[in-house]
Protein backbone atom coordinates (compact mmCIF):
# COMPACT_ATOMS: atom_id res chain seq x y z
CA UNK A 1 0.00 0.00 0.00
CA UNK A 2 1.73 3.48 -1.19
CA UNK A 3 1.87 6.42 1.75
CA UNK A 4 -1.61 7.73 0.07
CA UNK A 5 -3.02 4.73 0.17
CA UNK A 6 -2.48 4.54 4.01
CA UNK A 7 -2.88 8.14 4.73
CA UNK A 8 -6.52 7.66 2.55
CA UNK A 9 -7.17 5.09 4.49
CA UNK A 10 -6.79 6.22 8.04
CA UNK A 11 -9.17 9.54 7.32
CA UNK A 12 -11.73 6.95 6.30
CA UNK A 13 -11.03 4.70 9.46
CA UNK A 14 -11.18 7.89 11.59
CA UNK A 15 -14.41 9.23 9.83
CA UNK A 16 -16.13 5.36 10.11
CA UNK A 17 -15.36 5.35 14.41
CA UNK A 18 -16.79 9.28 14.43
CA UNK A 19 -19.96 8.30 12.80
CA UNK A 20 -19.94 4.94 14.90
CA UNK A 21 -19.85 6.71 18.13
CA UNK A 22 -23.22 9.00 16.57
CA UNK A 23 -25.08 6.53 16.01
CA UNK A 24 -24.38 4.89 19.44
CA UNK A 25 -24.91 7.71 21.24
CA UNK A 26 -28.13 8.11 19.25
CA UNK A 27 -29.08 4.35 20.29
CA UNK A 28 -29.17 3.50 16.28
CA UNK A 29 -26.86 0.67 16.30
CA UNK A 30 -27.62 -1.66 19.20
CA UNK A 31 -25.30 -4.19 20.62
CA UNK A 32 -23.34 -5.11 17.47
CA UNK A 33 -25.82 -3.94 15.54
CA UNK A 34 -25.32 -1.80 12.02
CA UNK A 35 -22.81 -1.23 9.26
CA UNK A 36 -21.03 1.64 8.27
CA UNK A 37 -18.47 2.37 5.20
CA UNK A 38 -17.37 4.89 2.59
CA UNK A 39 -15.47 4.56 -0.51
CA UNK A 40 -11.85 5.66 -1.00
CA UNK A 41 -9.88 7.32 -3.30
CA UNK A 42 -8.49 4.50 -5.05
CA UNK A 43 -11.73 2.60 -5.28
CA UNK A 44 -11.49 0.56 -2.34
CA UNK A 45 -14.34 0.65 0.07
CA UNK A 46 -13.44 0.63 3.86
CA UNK A 47 -16.33 -0.62 6.01
CA UNK A 48 -16.58 -1.81 9.70
CA UNK A 49 -15.56 -5.46 10.65
CA UNK A 50 -18.36 -7.82 11.30
CA UNK A 51 -19.68 -8.12 15.05
CA UNK A 52 -18.03 -5.05 15.99
CA UNK A 53 -20.28 -2.21 18.43
CA UNK A 54 -20.16 0.83 16.84
CA UNK A 55 -19.69 2.72 19.72
CA UNK A 56 -16.32 1.36 20.88
CA UNK A 57 -14.69 1.06 16.96
CA UNK A 58 -11.21 1.51 16.77
CA UNK A 59 -8.98 1.72 13.13
CA UNK A 60 -8.75 -2.10 13.57
CA UNK A 61 -12.51 -2.72 13.14
CA UNK A 62 -12.49 -1.16 10.00
CA UNK A 63 -11.17 -3.52 6.64
CA UNK A 64 -11.59 -2.79 2.82
CA UNK A 65 -13.43 -4.75 0.30
CA UNK A 66 -13.32 -4.35 -3.04
CA UNK A 67 -17.11 -3.42 -5.31
CA UNK A 68 -17.90 -7.30 -5.14
CA UNK A 69 -17.35 -7.14 -1.15
CA UNK A 70 -14.56 -9.47 -1.32
CA UNK A 71 -11.71 -8.38 1.72
CA UNK A 72 -8.43 -7.34 0.33
CA UNK A 73 -7.10 -9.53 3.27
CA UNK A 74 -8.43 -12.75 3.37
CA UNK A 75 -8.60 -13.11 7.56
CA UNK A 76 -10.82 -10.08 7.43
CA UNK A 77 -13.99 -11.06 7.75
CA UNK A 78 -17.32 -8.44 6.53
CA UNK A 79 -20.68 -8.66 7.32
CA UNK A 80 -22.80 -10.43 4.82
CA UNK A 81 -24.55 -7.07 4.29
CA UNK A 82 -21.68 -5.71 2.57
CA UNK A 83 -22.82 -6.65 -0.52
CA UNK A 84 -25.80 -3.63 0.39
CA UNK A 85 -23.48 -1.23 0.72
CA UNK A 86 -21.07 -2.32 -2.28
CA UNK A 87 -24.59 -1.70 -4.42
CA UNK A 88 -24.82 1.59 -3.58
CA UNK A 89 -21.50 2.21 -4.54
CA UNK A 90 -21.61 0.53 -7.44
CA UNK A 91 -25.22 2.21 -8.86
CA UNK A 92 -24.36 5.75 -7.71
CA UNK A 93 -20.68 6.93 -8.48
CA UNK A 94 -21.18 10.03 -6.68
CA UNK A 95 -21.34 8.42 -3.26
CA UNK A 96 -19.27 8.47 -1.06
CA UNK A 97 -20.47 6.86 2.72
CA UNK A 98 -23.50 4.39 3.56
CA UNK A 99 -24.98 4.12 6.87
CA UNK A 100 -26.74 1.43 7.73
CA UNK A 101 -28.86 1.51 11.45
CA UNK A 102 -31.38 -0.33 13.63
CA UNK A 103 -33.40 2.41 15.42
CA UNK A 104 -36.74 1.60 17.26
CA UNK A 105 -38.62 3.91 15.19
CA UNK A 106 -37.32 1.67 11.96
CA UNK A 107 -37.74 -1.34 13.23
CA UNK A 108 -41.63 -0.89 14.79
CA UNK A 109 -43.05 1.08 11.61
CA UNK A 110 -41.56 -1.16 9.02
CA UNK A 111 -42.84 -3.92 11.30
CA UNK A 112 -46.30 -2.69 11.15
CA UNK A 113 -46.83 -0.45 8.02
CA UNK A 114 -48.75 -2.87 5.58
CA UNK A 115 -48.18 -0.24 2.36
CA UNK A 116 -44.56 -0.84 0.54
CA UNK A 117 -43.68 2.06 1.30
CA UNK A 118 -43.85 4.75 4.33
CA UNK A 119 -44.80 8.68 3.04
CA UNK A 120 -43.59 11.60 4.84
CA UNK A 121 -44.87 15.10 4.07
CA UNK A 122 -45.22 18.13 5.59
CA UNK A 123 -41.95 18.22 8.02
CA UNK A 124 -39.39 21.05 7.25
CA UNK A 125 -36.46 18.64 7.94
CA UNK A 126 -37.64 16.74 4.49
CA UNK A 127 -35.06 19.25 2.80
CA UNK A 128 -32.17 17.19 3.73
CA UNK A 129 -32.72 14.66 0.89
CA UNK A 130 -31.49 15.07 -2.04
CA UNK A 131 -33.90 16.78 -4.95
CA UNK A 132 -36.67 18.29 -1.69
CA UNK A 133 -36.35 22.03 -1.37
CA UNK A 134 -40.06 22.41 0.34
CA UNK A 135 -42.15 20.67 2.98
CA UNK A 136 -45.04 21.05 1.05
CA UNK A 137 -43.93 17.45 -0.58
CA UNK A 138 -44.21 13.83 -0.02
CA UNK A 139 -41.21 11.58 0.63
CA UNK A 140 -41.33 8.08 -0.16
CA UNK A 141 -39.30 6.00 1.65
CA UNK A 142 -39.44 1.99 0.41
CA UNK A 143 -39.85 -1.26 2.48
CA UNK A 144 -38.64 -4.19 1.60
CA UNK A 145 -38.72 -7.88 3.42
CA UNK A 146 -35.82 -8.90 5.50
CA UNK A 147 -34.33 -11.74 3.88
CA UNK A 148 -31.07 -14.01 5.15
CA UNK A 149 -30.19 -14.20 1.47
CA UNK A 150 -28.51 -10.82 1.27
CA UNK A 151 -27.86 -11.24 -2.96
CA UNK A 152 -31.81 -11.93 -3.20
CA UNK A 153 -32.37 -8.82 -1.30
CA UNK A 154 -30.11 -6.76 -2.98
CA UNK A 155 -31.53 -7.84 -6.33
CA UNK A 156 -34.96 -6.88 -4.68
CA UNK A 157 -33.83 -3.34 -3.70
CA UNK A 158 -32.09 -2.56 -6.82
CA UNK A 159 -35.19 -1.61 -9.27
CA UNK A 160 -35.98 1.37 -6.82
CA UNK A 161 -32.52 2.99 -6.88
CA UNK A 162 -33.60 5.55 -9.37
CA UNK A 163 -36.18 7.62 -6.90
CA UNK A 164 -34.93 6.62 -3.29
CA UNK A 165 -33.92 10.14 -2.26
CA UNK A 166 -34.53 9.31 1.59
CA UNK A 167 -32.99 5.80 1.21
CA UNK A 168 -34.85 3.03 2.39
CA UNK A 169 -36.50 0.43 4.83
CA UNK A 170 -35.83 -3.75 5.67
CA UNK A 171 -38.45 -4.35 7.54
CA UNK A 172 -37.90 -5.25 10.90
CA UNK A 173 -34.23 -4.49 10.41
CA UNK A 174 -33.09 -1.05 9.55
CA UNK A 175 -32.42 1.54 7.64
CA UNK A 176 -29.96 1.89 5.18
CA UNK A 177 -29.13 5.66 3.66
CA UNK A 178 -26.29 7.18 1.72
CA UNK A 179 -24.45 10.80 0.81
CA UNK A 180 -21.19 12.32 -1.03
CA UNK A 181 -19.65 11.96 2.06
CA UNK A 182 -19.55 11.11 5.25
CA UNK A 183 -21.01 14.41 6.90
CA UNK A 184 -23.94 13.92 4.15
CA UNK A 185 -24.89 10.86 5.03
CA UNK A 186 -25.14 11.18 8.25
CA UNK A 187 -27.00 14.47 7.45
CA UNK A 188 -29.33 12.35 6.08
CA UNK A 189 -29.54 9.61 8.31
CA UNK A 190 -30.36 12.39 11.28
CA UNK A 191 -33.43 13.67 9.17
CA UNK A 192 -34.63 9.89 8.20
CA UNK A 193 -35.04 9.35 12.01
CA UNK A 194 -36.40 12.22 12.92
CA UNK A 195 -38.71 11.83 10.83
CA UNK A 196 -39.65 8.14 11.54
CA UNK A 197 -39.79 9.11 15.32
CA UNK A 198 -42.56 11.54 14.54
CA UNK A 199 -44.28 9.84 12.39
CA UNK A 200 -44.03 6.65 15.32
CA UNK A 201 -45.55 9.50 17.62
CA UNK A 202 -48.30 10.57 15.96
CA UNK A 203 -49.28 6.69 15.35
CA UNK A 204 -49.56 6.74 19.20
CA UNK A 205 -51.23 9.62 19.50
CA UNK A 206 -53.86 8.32 16.96
CA UNK A 207 -53.25 11.45 14.53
Amino acid sequence: MTDNATTDFIRGAQDIVHAGQRLDARGWVPATAGNISCRLPDGRIAITRSGCHKGFLTRNDVITVDLAGQPHQPDNRPSAETLLHCQVYRLLPDVGAVLHGHSVASTVLSMTEPSPALVVEGYEVQKVFEGQDTHDAAVRIPLFANDQDIARLAREVEPFFADMPAGYIIRGHGVYVWGRDMAAALARLEGLEFLLACVLERRKLGI
